[in-house]
């Protein structure tokens, strides 16, 4: 059952090899001796001296107020707890759906690529799942109430100096502002402001209005990283007859089916290990509490965004060895001649993972 899940969820969600001409570098690109580019070089202009923010880029870190429970309403609370029993299972993306606003934070393996296409009058947002965003920019003005709720929501435009402000409204309730099933109303409101750093980078601001779903208005820190030499390719996932009939199962299934495991059995298993997955170090750290194993992950398994690197997760015993986690993964632990565990196998859809321990 499980194994189903984690295969489904992650063949939709890794688009790694995103270049079609995969020897091209881009000609205006800024390069250093060795041919590499040069991210740190100044932003590029348009005409008028404005900051050119064109380009494919994606995020890499996302922290602040949108990552804190303690501003989220009860009831969205709740909902994200459903989503957690499901595996995430209901993700939009998932179901061949927009993913709008959640896109904002997610990284390259959540579907956060986009392409920026600049013009005078008219910003386009292209995403790699054929979704795209309409951000106008010829003065006029943003709608109170839009009439027709949409999942990509209504936008404009404008200059703050050399800053980019966008605002948007007209949402529906459809999409998730995070990976972790952060759900909102059609209250929202998002006003997002990007800085051009350099040739490489760009701080995206972005702040949430919903009284629907949070407390107070929160904000996200969004790092941009610019990808001149790569390039999308689509992501359709709809085109499968039989991809969504693995979309089942929740976490108590895996606890009603639980293996016991000896606590002496358990012990072997405490400890730090370490390794990589797709060129990213992880470090991941095991405990026991409550006669159950527990898993820290550095950095955490969604690249969505968060205010530690570290993620706390449950590990579901299926045998002795193989354990379900609440993250959507799987564990296998291999006992060394010592008699503890030497490694542990995080399952991804593209194989195990060996994390040598490390302590």
């Amino acid at each position: 059952m499980k194994k189903k899940i984690v295969t489904a969820l992650l063949v939709l969600s890794i688009p790694c090899a995103q270049a079609q001409w995969f020897d091209w570098q881009t000609p205006s690109a800024p390069r250093v001796a060795e041919g590499r580019v040069d991210v740190a070089a100044p932003a590029p202009k348009t005409a008028d001296g404005r900051p050119d923010m064109s380009g494919v880029w994606v995020p890499t870190d996302a922290s602040g107020s949108l990552f804190d429970s303690s501003k989220i309403q009860p009831w969205a609370l709740a909902v994200m707890a459903e989503h957690e029993k499901n595996f995430y299972t209901n993700d939009p993306r998932f179901h061949c759906m927009p993913s709008g606003p959640g896109a904002y934070p997610a990284g390259n393996s959540t579907g956060g690529f986009r392409r920026l296409v600049q013009h005078n009058d008219f910003i386009a947002v292209l995403n790699p799942d054929m979704t795209y965003r309409q951000v106008y920019m010829d003065g006029r003005p943003l709608e109170a109430e839009p009439l027709l709720p949409t999942w990509m929501g209504y936008a404009t435009g404008h200059w703050d100096g050399d800053v980019l402000v966008i605002e948007s409204n007209g949402y529906n309730d459809q999409t998730w502002l995070t990976r972790e099933g952060l759900p909102h109303t059609d209250q929202l409101r998002i006003t997002e402001r990007y800085t051009r750093e350099d040739f490489g980078h760009i701080t995206l601001d972005v702040t949430y209005e919903d009284p629907g779903t949070f407390t107070e208005p929160v904000q996200a820190r969004i790092s941009l990283i610019n990808q001149p030499d790569n390039g999308m390719l689509e992501t359709i996932c709809n085109e499968s007859v039989t991809g969504q009939q693995h979309y089942s199962g929740e976490i108590s299934q895996a606890e009603s089916e639980v293996v016991r495991v000896p606590l002496a059995t358990l012990e072997k298993y405490v400890g730090t290990y370490k390794g990589a997955w797709l060129g990213r170090p992880i470090s991941v750290v095991v405990s026991v509490e409550d006669g159950e194993l527990q898993l820290s992950r550095t950095p955490r398994y969604s690249d969505t965004g968060g205010n530690t690197d570290t993620a706390d997760y449950r590990l579901v015993a299926q045998s002795e060895t193989a354990f379900d986690c609440t993250c959507g993964l799987g564990f296998v632990f291999t006992l060394g001649a010592d008699g503890r565990a030497s490694e542990v196998s995080e399952v991804h859809v593209s194989g195990a993972w060996p994390f040598k321990r490390s302590d």
